[in-house]
């Protein structure tokens, strides 16, 4: 189904950027996987991708939120793979606060990794996509980021940004081909929510349990192949944000 595609996903060392880039793999997607930290588990996922599926991929450390440092990264995969057709904005941290005591810095990083580095990675490979005249971007963003949530001014604020980025972008690109939807996950069982089983607002989803990566992944599944879905924000948070 993707086969003869490239994919570029972020924050694709662990969770759920290795469980977007196993699914991927798994379509016939070629694989650029990046990552912050941790190189060794970041090539770990694209051994396995390549070894189950078939499919070439690499792994690259790149800071997203790095204007500069991501130019070079688009120049490397570029060089590497020729082309980008699909890019999975997946990169993410938590430095979780209440507003009257969050630290400028906590509030300065969120929001340099988790929007400005969307932005970044926008921003330096749209140039395939319009020499192709196709591609199609997803941005991971939250159910709290339509929500808010409280002790997460900062990471709902730049998953909020996150949305209006991919409309913005979904109507700059369209008439070139390109689509950019979003994906906004609820409480997914990861690192990143590990301890939040005991949270109260699990006991509101409607479906009554956490999600899991996989389910994330089948959603990014559905955008990279709906060719006629752009502009769209695809809650998968088991009811919690109807």
């Amino acid at each position: 189904m993707l086969k003869g595609k490239t994919a570029v996903v972020t924050g694709g060392s662990r969770g759920l950027g290795a469980a977007i880039a196993y699914r991927l793999a798994s379509m016939g997607a070629d694989l650029a996987v990046v990552c912050r930290s941790g190189p060794e588990a970041a090539e770990q996922v694209c051994a396995g991708c390549r070894e189950k599926y078939g499919v070439s991929a690499k792994a690259y450390q790149c800071d997203v939120a790095d204007f500069e440092a991501v130019k070079k990264l688009a120049a490397l995969i570029k060089a590497d793979f020729g082309t980008v057709h699909i890019l999975v904005n997946n990169a993410g941290i938590t430095r979780d606060g209440l507003v009257l005591t969050m630290k400028e810095e906590d509030f300065d990083r969120v929001m340099e990794v988790n929007l400005k580095g969307a932005f970044n990675m926008i921003r330096h490979m749209s140039g395939m996509f319009l020499r192709n005249r196709e591609g199609c971007i997803i941005n991971i963003s939250s159910v709290t980021g339509l929500m808010g949530n409280a002790g997460q001014c900062n990471y709902a604020a730049a998953k909020a940004g996150l949305i209006g980025l991919t409309k913005s972008v979904a109507r700059e690109f369209a008439s070139r081909g390109i689509r950019c939807n979003a994906v906004a996950p609820g409480f997914i069982a990861t690192d990143m929510t590990k301890g939040q089983e005991e949270n109260p607002l699990v006991g509101s989803i409607p479906l009554g349990r956490m999600g899991e990566a996989s389910d994330v992944a089948d959603a990014v599944a559905y955008l990279a192949t709906a060719g006629y879905v752009t502009g769209e924000v695809l809650r998968v948070d088991g009811g919690i944000g109807m």
